[in-house]
């Protein structure tokens, strides 16, 4: 196996979501949706822009995402009070259980993934993440 950081990461993420993609489908959501749900689950209603931004993904790919969760059941969209242009995205209950036991899910494989890692290492294993994707996100003008 290629020992790079970047085909390291790559293997990982992957085998991660290989891991995750039945229970998306057993729960009736799309990928990157669960991002979306807890988005929503954590700071209330807001605008698609907001999501967009938030997911890093473009507003229309966040439209299409939307009209499928609301199709399923797990959001609905209103328009907002303050200004008439824009929709109010809001999490229902069926999104907030469809989120909550994705999170179950989720803590299930990441305990998987972990096995034999000391608690220290798993704080360090977080650190790096964390402060490699800083670097990315802050490094992303400056091209090799």
């Amino acid at each position: 196996m290629e020992q790079t950081f970047h085909m390291l990461l790559y293997r990982a993420f992957h085998a991660q979501r290989g891991a995750l993609r039945p229970a998306l489908g057993e729960l009736g959501l799309g990928a990157g949706q669960p991002k979306l749900l807890g988005y929503l689950r954590r700071n209330g209603p807001c605008g698609q822009r907001e999501l967009a931004s938030y997911c890093e993904i473009d507003p229309a790919a966040v439209c299409r995402m939307l009209d499928s969760l609301q199709k399923g059941g797990f959001v609905t969209r209103r328009a907002d009070e303050q200004d008439k242009r824009r929709d109010l995205v809001t999490l229902t209950p069926a999104g907030e259980k469809a989120y909550g036991d994705w999170q179950d899910r989720c803590r299930a494989m990441e305990e998987r993934m972990l096995t034999g890692f000391s608690p220290e290492e798993r704080e360090q294993f977080a650190d790096y993440l964390v402060r490699a994707y800083r670097n990315l996100k802050t490094g992303r003008e400056e091209r090799p």
